[in-house]
């Protein structure tokens, strides 16, 4: 088991918001607060890694590829009137750059 850290959570979260903050280096950072910077490094580290989203939550631009996409609820009429708004425009746009193609939907 690891001993006891000799700074508190509070002082540990407090340094790692002033360090995301700043324009200044985590080094600098670390100096003016009189910590060591790897020790401050590694307490932003494990903040950044906390924030990130689960893998399988929400949309991510690999699942835009799935054929399993999901559909926010409620959203079913905005993508039918969408797809009807790309149908009808790739209609106009063959005939206007194809006037003699037919194109039927």
């Amino acid at each position: 088991m690891a001993p006891p850290s000799k700074y508190s959570p509070e002082f540990r979260d407090e340094a790692v918001q002033i360090a995301l903050r700043s324009s200044k280096t985590i080094s600098e950072v670390a100096r003016e607060l009189e910590l060591n910077s790897e020790t401050l490094r590694g307490w932003v580290k494990k903040y950044q890694k906390q924030q990130e989203p689960a893998p399988d939550a929400g949309w991510c631009p690999a699942e835009w590829c799935s054929s399993d996409l999901r559909v926010a609820p409620g959203q079913e009429a905005a993508i039918a009137q969408l797809s009807e708004w790309r149908s009808s425009l790739k209609r106009e746009v063959t005939r206007w750059l194809c006037p003699s193609m037919t194109y039927s939907a």
